[in-house]
């Protein structure tokens, strides 16, 4: 029995004409080779059906992706990491862990490094903040690195060792790496790996026992515990003894009470779950022999109840301390302590106790903002307590969970082009049915009878189900009805939103406006604004957004005019301080204030708002050149006589010599010292009369002081003015606001000298951020 092609409807067949169906032949015999064709006009129309379909299909993904396009251009953040070398600190979904350095008078009141005010000038970070060590740390180094974590600290005299896992960017194995500080912790020189096993390795957990010094690091995966001895510290070692024949996970030894105890997780065994179980064990020396705690598994327990060891257990005011891992809500979330009360060969009970360290509310934005697994708490020969705690900003498996939305949203995006397609008209169908199975060759009637509820037939009833759907959907919304107008925009809308989540997901990396190091150090700066009262509404969006922003410390809210609010007011991720003024005078803006803790102040206007990551761009340019005034609106002095002009007159001539510090960094200590001189009195009088130019003042005063450049431009990828949309801009009269500027530098210009010969031309930097 054979079968002959036919011919099908253009519903059935192809979708409107454009396929073939099988149609079978009683008789038996070959199948026929005659193709019935419903004369040329048919085929025209087949033609002219696909050509629009294709036409349809081309332009819908050339708009979309052209709004992708767009969106990754202005709205993503640059993968930019200055120095970093193509082979670190590569995208991995076990995170971006980084370590940091905290300070306290106890265990219990640790704070980071930039709080206490430690300065480095060789690296412009006043104050040096934290991650101390991150992968760019190993990879500049020439240990190519994806992340660090797992800190222990080791102290011979004034130096301090730090030992951490790092997960190397070409084996995608994790080492022991090690790196020294002679300053107590804010500078770290990177001395290399010391300790390399054909298998993974993590938590380097370090001691002295009887002059010698120990390692013992997790290597899980060779299924026994191994004790290392330092043969020439810190970076040669060599294996002194397999301790025990189990697969522990974090394992540490500590001496209590004429015994050494090991803690430790084994998750291979029956019943054990990985992050909820501790194990103990006993004996009178290091090297062994070991005992089982009678109550093992002392826990086997939830993952957030802290049973996995995060840390070097420590002693304080005769206590004994453990650090568990809570890994609840994501792998690592944070640290517990728990105050050991009983610690015996029979019993083992202790109970939980705060810590106190601040967690960060700047989500990602924040080097430890989605969680921290790890403290090494110890005391210093001065008394001081120091604390080494890694931290990621991405919880675990966010690569692949991005990955997996954009590539949901990719699927969204073209199911609505597709339906946009059926109502509009030139799609017809949804699968045409040629796309479906379907066999063709000569079949015996029992194979014909197997093959009626098989897979392919299945299949292709559903295809004709679909098909049928569509036309289905053609037919209650129709494309020229309001109601089918609606639907489109309303999908085109969608679809955007979905195009732009999906590029985001893919190719915008974790989405964290990371800050950028300078010479290995990462600093922060002070946010200061001036407003009044009808500004209100401006001030409360600024705050909450600028909060995020990882450099920042406090932000100082300079209030001019009417009744101040209140800190609490306000939702920010820092301290806020509201410094009321006297008399409402552009001057306050740059009054003197022994408060501010930072020497780099960002001045930036309550309406502008940017991205965190051109703020944070900003920053890193103005600690590469300090005495500088460094900011985001350039403007062009020049002309005979004296004009003020906007920015497309500084793109024209293509230079500079003058930066708006309602946008700028600058050095708070070296400016407000310069503008509240007796060399500015005269300057500040007529920013008073004027009510006007105190930013013009600034820029004549800088390029006073010197004979070299005084001002750099960054260039924002966008800056929106807010006060557009409330109805309370400052000068709402352009060309009023600069004719009243023009008369500023005429009157500064005969005071403090002309600045028309010091243009700075755009597109100057090796980065590419001033073009």
């Amino acid at each position: 029995m054979g079968s002959s092609p036919v011919v099908g409807s253009g519903t059935s067949a192809g979708c409107g004409g454009g396929g073939w169906r099988w149609h079978s032949n009683n008789g038996g015999g070959k199948s026929s080779g005659v193709i019935n064709k419903n004369g040329n006009g048919n085929l025209n129309n087949e033609s002219c059906v696909l050509s629009s379909t294709f036409a349809y299909f081309v332009f819908s993904f050339v708009v979309l992706g052209l709004i992708g396009s767009l969106y990754g251009r202005y709205m993503l953040t640059p993968k930019v990491l200055a120095g970093i070398t193509a082979l670190g600190c590569q995208e991995d979904n076990e995170g971006s862990w980084a370590v940091g350095v905290f300070y306290g008078d106890s265990p219990f009141s640790l704070k980071p490094i930039e709080a206490m005010n430690v300065w480095k000038d060789k690296s412009s970070a006043w104050p040096v903040a934290n991650p101390v060590i991150t992968c760019a740390s190993l990879s500049d180094a020439g240990f190519p690195s994806n992340f660090v974590a797992d800190p222990f600290l080791y102290a011979q005299g004034d130096v301090l060792y730090m030992f951490f896992e790092t997960k190397n960017s070409i084996t995608m194995q994790g080492d022991i790496a090690v790196a020294q500080s002679v300053d107590k912790g804010a500078t770290w020189q990177q001395l290399g790996v010391a300790l390399d096993e054909d298998w993974h390795l993590s938590y380097p957990y370090v001691f002295d026992y009887n002059g010698n010094i120990y390692m013992l690091p997790e290597g899980s995966e060779k299924g026994d515990v191994r004790l290392y001895r330092a043969t020439d510290f810190p970076l040669k070692w060599t294996l002194d003894k397999i301790i025990m024949k189990r697969s522990l996970v974090d394992s540490l030894i500590i001496p209590h009470e004429g015994k050494f105890w090991l803690f430790g997780s084994d998750n291979s065994g029956i019943g054990s779950k990985r992050n909820r179980q501790l194990e103990i064990w006993h004996s009178s020396s290091p090297l062994g022999p070991w005992k089982p705690h009678k109550k093992n598994p002392v826990y086997n327990t939830y993952e957030c109840m802290g049973a996995r060891n995060g840390g070097r257990p420590f002693v304080y005011n005769g206590n004994l301390y453990r650090i568990g891992q809570d890994s609840g809500e994501t792998y690592g979330r944070r640290t517990r302590i728990f105050k050991v009360e009983v610690l015996t060969t029979d019993e083992f009970k202790e109970v939980e106790v705060p810590l106190d360290i601040e967690e960060s509310v700047k989500g990602r934005n924040a080097w430890n903002g989605a969680r921290h697994h790890h403290i090494d708490i110890q005391q210093l020969s001065s008394g001081e307590w120091i604390a080494v705690i890694d931290g990621d900003r991405v919880p675990s498996g966010d690569a692949v969970h991005r990955f997996i939305l954009g590539l949901a949203s990719v699927v969204a995006v073209a199911a609505l082009v597709m339906l946009g397609g059926i109502l509009l008209g030139p799609v017809k169908c949804i699968v045409p049915l040629s796309w479906c199975p379907h066999n063709v060759g000569k079949r015996s009637d029992a194979v014909l009878a197997w093959e009626q509820p098989n897979l392919s037939s299945k299949l292709r009833l559903f295809c004709s189900r679909l098909n049928r759907g569509s036309s289905i959907l053609r037919a209650r919304i129709k494309a020229n009805s309001c109601t089918g107008t609606f639907v489109l925009i309303f999908m085109i809308v969608v679809a955007a939103t979905l195009t732009c989540t999906g590029v985001k997901n893919i190719y915008g990396g974790s989405g964290a406006q990371e800050p950028y190091p300078l010479n290995g150090h990462y600093s922060q700066f002070t946010l200061l604004t001036m407003t009044y009262d009808a500004r209100l509404w401006n001030l409360n969006m600024y705050v909450k957004h600028y909060s995020r922003c990882s450099s920042v410390r406090e932000i100082v809210v300079v209030w001019n005019k009417g009744v101040p609010p209140q800190p609490s007011d306000f939702d920010s991720a820092v301290p806020i301080r509201i410094r009321v003024e006297k008399q409402n005078s552009l001057n306050n803006r740059f009054n003197m204030d022994p408060l501010i803790k930072t020497r780099a102040v960002l001045e930036l206007d309550d309406d502008i708002m940017m991205t965190c990551d051109d703020v944070e761009r900003g920053f890193k340019v103005w600690r590469e050149h300090p005495d500088r005034i460094v900011g985001f609106y350039p403007r062009l002095v020049n002309g005979s006589p004296l004009k003020y002009r906007g920015e497309k007159h500084a793109r024209k001539h293509n230079g500079y010599n003058m930066i708006l510090t309602g946008a700028a960094f600058m050095d708070s200590q070296v400016a407000f010292k310069r503008y509240w001189s007796k060399e500015a009195a005269a300057g500040r009088a007529l920013v008073d009369r004027f009510f006007n130019c105190e930013d013009v003042l600034m820029n004549y005063l800088y390029a006073n002081s010197s004979s070299s450049t005084v001002v750099e431009y960054v260039r924002p990828a966008w800056a929106i003015d807010t006060s557009k949309f409330s109805g309370v801009a400052i000068s709402r009269n352009t060309q009023a606001h600069y004719g009243v500027r023009s008369n500023c530098l005429a009157k500064f210009a005969e005071i403090y000298g002309s600045i028309t010969g010091r243009k700075s031309d755009f597109s100057r930097r090796k980065d590419g951020w001033d073009v």
